[in-house]
């Protein structure tokens, strides 16, 4: 745990086990950390990027806009592998974003996802850890073979062992965008 956080901290990209595949953290708030992690993936800015946290704290500024019914929704997926698309109101940087007016969200309740971004101090980033077009990973194998010796740390343990990448909401309307 302590490599892991010692990579996001100096700007690195690490591959950990998510719900249901590997992902690709970096932290949100370094623009070079995630531009590097945005040109391993191949993936445009444009399309933003899933903040993901094991204390539902770390999204306190951006939950508190949230009506009751809002709140209640996502609170009762939560921890667990259901991401939300929340207004983010300039709160996160346009690189974590994209082009949208919301941030997607999750409150892991992955062992070590949770424990790392405690460990970090609030969310990191997270994406499936795949190049775009390809599969996502769902083992530590598969992470080696799409992207070598490229990233800062590999590890954590297995994933969750879902099937499904993690399902994704829009808290404004309930709408299910991603099947889960």
């Amino acid at each position: 745990m302590a490599n892991a956080v010692r990579a996001l901290l100096a700007g690195g990209v690490i591959a950990h086990p998510t719900e249901s595949v590997w992902g690709l953290a970096c932290d949100p708030h370094n623009p070079d950390a995630v531009a590097r992690l945005l040109r391993l993936k191949n993936r445009p800015l444009e399309k933003g990027l899933i903040l993901v946290s094991g204390d539902v704290n770390h999204f306190s500024g951006l939950l508190h806009n949230l009506s009751g019914d809002q709140r209640a929704r996502i609170d009762a997926t939560w921890p667990g592998p259901v991401t939300w698309l929340v207004p983010h109101f300039d709160q996160v940087p346009a690189w974590v974003s994209g082009v949208h007016h919301s941030v997607a969200l999750r409150h892991t309740n992955h062992g070590f996802t949770a424990a790392l971004s405690r460990a970090f101090g609030g969310p990191i980033v997270s994406t499936s850890a795949n190049p775009t077009g390809c599969q996502p990973a769902r083992y530590k194998y598969q992470v080696l073979r799409y992207f070598g010796d490229e990233l800062d740390f590999v590890g954590g343990g297995n994933t969750g062992g879902r099937s499904a990448p993690s399902e994704i909401r829009d808290a404004s309307s309930g709408r299910i965008v991603r099947a889960g």
